[in-house]
């Protein structure tokens, strides 16, 4: 979308939910306990107003991780509200965590549940009045900026369509500039290029939008030197190829602009939080199983006098290599028998399973029923070589099998559980596999992997692996 004010309101935004979530733990706090402090958050907590001040800037942190400070033209209270609740279920954990660990038992629950309430309502309230207020000034004709449009084939054209559908945005547009005749009878035509000087001389205009093909970039100098001497806000419709996947974002490299596509999740927090739930995750599932981990080993160990765990490469990140690791749940020779079970596979296309494999010893069955072969694994997403969610972990050989579309799900970590885990655990066809994990990509969300995460107890506790 086009930013006008948006750091302006960004400001606004903040500031309004740093004084909200304030004022209404003071006014909760005085509703509630009118008479009585002994549950007051003032009372159970040293240096109440700093810790306030500090709950309130965690809150705006967690709403600016959520993207509730950008400015966007395709917004709905829905996709505000959602983000909202998103944030206050980690501001309601990591609230009681810090809590229970630094001892402040008598902060009363009744009064944080409130809290926690108050603020969801009165961000998503603030939000939609404050869109609303600026959509309806916007299309009573206040606050408008007239736009001239430099090109008129059917780029410009589209894009100028676009603005005109977007009434909010605040952008009225006041002409083309180019080829007359490719430009209906719609537009307002203010004849050619070379009239640009007279028509911003004549006309109000406040921003230029150039739309030309790029073939017909080689003139654009003189258009920017025009409007830099008039100083004109210049913006760029750039011509994109029709990826339907692809999203872009505009980069800057010591003053030279770069525009980026991906395919795949390319947000830097979202990101980051994916890797900050793995790290604090797979720690914790180490130090909790390590009692189990041992056992497990030892019986792995004791069975046939083997090794206890299996190193096998695995194609990671797009096409990095990793030894994944898992307790052996096949005869220390398995990979070399594999070969001799290439006909009785069950799965169509680039991977291998068998329900009743041969190569698998008793105990191998059960860890791999129960999934508890793959355990180990968290040490994998301790290296950053996986994540908790994510495609499926392929071998070399399979990816060497890959049609080109198959190879998009190499774009992101490779994962113990995922999609293809909860719901496509038993397709017989490899490309049902794939689909899964294209799927998770396009979808790909903090949340959507922690209903993944949620959705994967279940699958192993009824023992589905094979």
């Amino acid at each position: 979308m086009i930013r006008r004010y948006g750091s302006a309101l960004r400001v606004v935004l903040m500031l309004a939910d740093l004084t909200a979530t304030i004022v209404l733990a003071i006014v909760l706090s005085a509703l509630l306990y009118a008479g009585d402090t002994t549950g007051t958050w003032d009372r159970a907590v040293p240096n109440p107003m700093l810790v306030l001040f500090l709950y309130a800037l965690t809150w705006v942190v967690l709403l600016w991780f959520r993207g509730l400070y950008r400015l966007r033209a395709r917004w709905s209270i829905r996709s505000e509200a959602d983000a909202v609740l998103w944030a206050t279920a980690i501001m309601a954990v990591a609230t009681i965590s810090v809590l229970f660990i630094v001892k402040w038992p008598d902060v009363s629950r009744l009064f944080l549940i409130y809290l926690f309430v108050a603020q969801a309502i009165a961000a998503i309230t603030f939000r939609a009045l404050i869109r609303v207020f600026l959509s309806a000034a916007r299309r009573r004709g206040r606050n408008v900026r007239q736009v001239l449009v430099i090109g008129t084939d059917e780029g410009a054209q589209a894009f100028a369509a676009q603005i005109a559908d977007h009434p909010e945005l605040g952008l009225r547009i006041e002409g083309f500039l180019g080829d007359d005749s490719a430009l209906p009878a719609r537009w307002p035509y203010l004849g050619g290029i070379e009239r640009l000087t007279e028509v911003l001389h004549d006309r109000v205009i406040d921003e230029v939008i150039i739309g030309l093909p790029l073939a017909a970039w080689s003139g654009i100098d003189s258009v920017l030197a025009v409007c830099e001497e008039e100083g004109k806000i210049v913006r760029f419709r750039i011509p994109m190829p029709a990826l339907s996947l692809a999203r872009g974002h505009v980069e800057e490299l010591d003053g030279t602009v770069i525009v980026s596509l991906g395919a795949g999740p390319t947000m830097g927090s979202g990101l980051a939080m994916k890797r900050t739930i793995d790290v604090v995750v797979a720690a914790a599932g180490l130090v909790l199983l390590s009692p189990l981990l041992l056992g497990i080993a030892l019986a792995v160990r004791v069975a046939d006098g083997g090794p206890a765990l299996f190193r096998q490469e695995r194609v990671g990140l797009h096409g990095r290599r990793y030894p994944l690791l898992k307790y052996r749940s096949m005869v220390p020779d398995a990979e070399a028998l594999l070969a001799t079970l290439k006909d009785r596979n069950e799965i169509t296309g680039a991977a291998f399973k068998m329900t009743y494999d041969p190569r698998d010893p008793r105990i191998g069955r059960f860890l791999r029923r129960s999934s508890l072969d793959e355990r180990p694994q968290l040490l994998n997403v301790l290296r950053g070589d996986m994540s908790l969610v994510g495609p499926r972990p392929p071998l070399p050989t399979e990816v060497a099998e890959y049609d080109a579309w198959h190879r998009r799900r190499l774009s992101m970590k490779p994962g113990i559980t995922g999609l293809w885990q909860v719901e496509g655990r038993w397709d017989p066809e490899f490309d049902g596999w794939v689909r899964k994990d294209l799927e998770y990509i396009d979808r790909w969300s903090t949340w959507l992997d922690i209903k993944i995460l949620l959705r994967t107890i279940p699958a192993v506790l009824r023992e589905e692996g094979r």
